[in-house]
């Protein structure tokens, strides 16, 4: 009896033994085949950040500047000739085209001058048509021969001088373009290289400026540019010069576009923004507050990963308005963070939640 006893709880351990072993080598193989779920109280104890997703967007940025607008051409015409204004043709404000007598001045003994030299040009081209027929004949040496015809070049040149001077009589204006200046009267006396009038050309002008060396490398002849006046009013042209050297003072490069102005604004002398176009690019447009700044010091932006994951992105400004920022660098669509970004670090695990609508 003892003995059945003894084998019967025997045989209860063994089965126990075997059953504890079941259980456990079962949990062990579920455990391998499929991985626990997080429990529901780890999720609600991660961050709470806001999120949206945000496409690219295209934009056109511009190098802008502050220059100077000035008329494409600008002239001094001066007196060639010394004399006296008898007429003046043009007043302040007329437009002229290339060729127009601007003034008239005294003739005086220019006239009498001409018919000289030319009267000396006549005799000693006979006297050398002479001299050459006498030449063959032997009977004139070939150093009167010479003389005659060093004259004569001489001559030539003196009629050429004096018939200059009474075109100098009437100065003329150098291209097509307005009168913005006049310096002298009816009556007055001028004198060689004393300017008369200021002939500019305004229907093209001339828009000068400097660019900052970290911006020079994106300029090039050839861009777009637009020019906004102090009233609102804004005109077109093209970009015709970018300095290869700086300047040793200010650092910063000069430039030259080339405007149009068909209404003929008054505007040259002027100050302008200057708008230099760069070719399209795909950015994100944002509030300047989701700026964050990288261990550099450089801008950049948080958002959440695919695997719910903070990371942080450079990027580049592109532009900066009152109105947000625009910023490239990035892969999208990227699920920016816009609320919460101060309470997490990077490469922390969250739980992202929709922005509301128009946040």
């Amino acid at each position: 009896m003892s003995r059945i006893k003894w084998s019967s709880m025997g045989l209860s351990v063994i089965l126990l033994v075997a059953l504890v072993i079941w259980m456990v080598t079962g949990d062990i193989r579920s455990a391998r085949d499929q991985a626990p779920d997080t429990p529901e109280e780890q999720v609600a104890d991660l961050p709470l950040v806001e999120v949206d997703v945000r496409q690219a967007r295209t934009f056109h940025p511009a190098v802008r500047l502050q220059g100077q607008v000035e008329p494409w051409r600008r002239v001094d015409v001066r007196a060639r000739i010394g004399g006296v204004v008898e007429d003046i043709a043009v007043s302040l404000g007329d437009e002229v085209s290339e060729g127009d007598t601007l003034l008239t001045l005294s003739e005086e003994d220019r006239p009498a001058a001409v018919a000289g030299a030319r009267a000396r040009v006549r005799q000693l081209e006979a006297d050398l048509a002479a001299a050459n027929r006498l030449r063959s004949q032997r009977l004139v040496s070939e150093t009167e021969q010479m003389r005659l015809e060093s004259e004569l070049a001489s001559a030539r040149a003196q009629l050429r001088q004096a018939s200059l001077a009474m075109t100098y009589l009437k100065p003329t204006a150098p291209f097509d373009g307005m009168v913005n200046a006049r310096h002298l009267e009816t009556g007055a006396f001028v004198q060689v290289g004393e300017p008369l009038f200021e002939v500019v050309q305004v229907e093209l002008l001339k828009v000068t400026g400097f660019v900052p060396q970290n911006q020079a490398g994106r300029v090039a002849p050839g861009q777009k540019v637009t020019v906004s006046m102090l009233d609102g009013r804004e005109l077109e042209g093209e970009l015709t010069f970018v300095a290869s050297a700086a300047n040793p003072e200010t650092r910063s490069f000069r430039i030259e576009a080339r405007v149009t102005n068909p209404e003929g604004y008054r505007i040259a002398g002027g100050s302008a923004s200057v708008n230099i176009e760069q070719p399209p690019v795909e950015a994100l447009f944002l509030s300047p507050a989701l700026l964050t700044l990288g261990d550099d010091g450089r801008p950049g932006v948080l958002h959440v990963t695919s695997d719910d994951t903070v990371a942080f992105t450079r990027v580049s400004l592109l532009s900066v308005g009152t109105e947000g920022a625009w910023v490239s660098g990035m892969s999208f669509p990227v699920r920016l963070i816009t609320r919460g970004g101060g309470f997490v670090a990077r490469g922390q695990k969250v739980r992202p939640v929709a922005a509301d609508a128009g946040s």
